[in-house]
């Protein structure tokens, strides 16, 4: 009988502890939900160049797999397409409007919040973990990036999210918590490409570090999580690259209508070193308008793709009179977050 009673006390405190609701950190991500969610019905075509892009994926399985700038699908737009599937998703089932785009980067901006309470709140308790989600949920511009179709919000969330599995993985000695870990990365690199990778040497240092194991089995766990990373991490741009060229997109921002060297190209290097922004500029502010123009090919700063270039096309279908066709408003590699 006694054994009986422990047993219903033990399920009763489960049930407790699972219920339990933190209505602080709850009016903390209500806060966060209004702050970005304010006025998102005002959002009209949030960043244009995306949600042209939105638009052409809600229309064929071919656009939203590419992640088709155009209807007709002559080109991408300059990033992997997994930020924009969740936006196409969500068009698609709430029809095509400027809240309806970017509801996903909202919703992630609220997650990030919470994630940001899960990740401190048992090192430093309750009250530093409900300070870090309100820091993160008034910060400026984590509001700017959650109130739009651009790439951060997700990108931040699959970030946050691989750490809190990492130091998941770490507690619970599973290895499977941190394959899964790294191959979020895998994923986040297919959001905005290499800026994902930033955060790998801090994962790897602090894995090393905090983990209560042996040395082999250390470098055991950690190959299997860089395996995890390299297959999540390659899948699509291969899968891209193997795909003859006549029966996909160009792919938008690469020189060579590759994804693997969109990656380490212009959305690799080029931004992590400070060579150009997103819209073709230096961070140095050397290159004037004209000088620009000159050297990317496009009033925008879009790079004229060079495969394009020697057949005379563009992608739009609007044929210009030197024979060739336009460049799509913000062309590949403008209008990039």
């Amino acid at each position: 009988m006694a054994t009986n009673n422990h047993y219903l006390r033990g399920i009763q405190n489960r049930s407790k502890r699972k219920f339990h609701v933190d209505w602080i950190l709850s009016i903390i991500l209500l806060l966060a939900l209004f702050l970005y969610g304010w006025q998102i019905w005002k959002a009209g075509s949030a960043n244009a160049f995306y949600t042209a892009a939105i638009k052409s994926m809600t229309e064929s399985f071919k656009n939203f797999w590419y992640g088709s700038f155009d209807p007709a699908g002559y080109i991408t737009v300059d990033k992997p397409p997994v930020a924009l599937w969740f936006m196409a998703i969500s068009a698609k089932i709430f029809g095509l409007h400027g809240w309806s785009i970017v509801l996903p980067s909202v919703l992630f901006g609220v997650g990030s919040v919470y994630l940001i309470y899960q990740l401190v709140t048992p090192f430093f308790g309750k009250n530093a973990g409900r300070l870090s989600a309100l820091a993160m949920t008034i910060t400026p511009i984590v509001v700017a990036d959650s109130r739009t179709n651009n790439m951060d919000a997700t990108l931040v969330f699959f970030l946050l999210l691989a750490v809190w599995l990492l130091v998941r993985s770490i507690s619970k000695h599973n290895v499977w918590l941190l394959i899964v870990s790294f191959s979020l990365i895998g994923i986040a690199f297919n959001v905005k490409m290499l800026q994902a990778f930033m955060i790998l040497p801090a994962m790897y240092l602090f894995y090393w570090l905090a983990a209560n194991e042996s040395w082999k089995s250390k470098i055991t766990k950690l190959v299997f999580a860089t395996v995890g990373l390299a297959v999540f991490t390659l899948a699509y741009p291969v899968s891209v690259d193997l795909t003859p060229a006549s029966q996909r997109p160009y792919v938008g921002g690469s020189e060579t209508n590759s994804e693997l060297e969109l990656a380490f190209g212009y959305n690799g290097t080029e931004r992590l070193l400070g060579q150009t922004t997103g819209t073709g500029g230096t961070f140095g502010g050397g290159m004037n308008a004209k000088s620009q123009k000159k050297s990317t090919g496009g009033p925008g700063g879009g790079k004229m793709p060079t495969a394009m270039k020697q057949n005379g096309k563009t992608p739009t279908g609007k044929t210009s009179k030197n024979g060739g066709q336009k460049m799509p408003t913000g062309g590949p590699g403008g209008q990039a977050g």
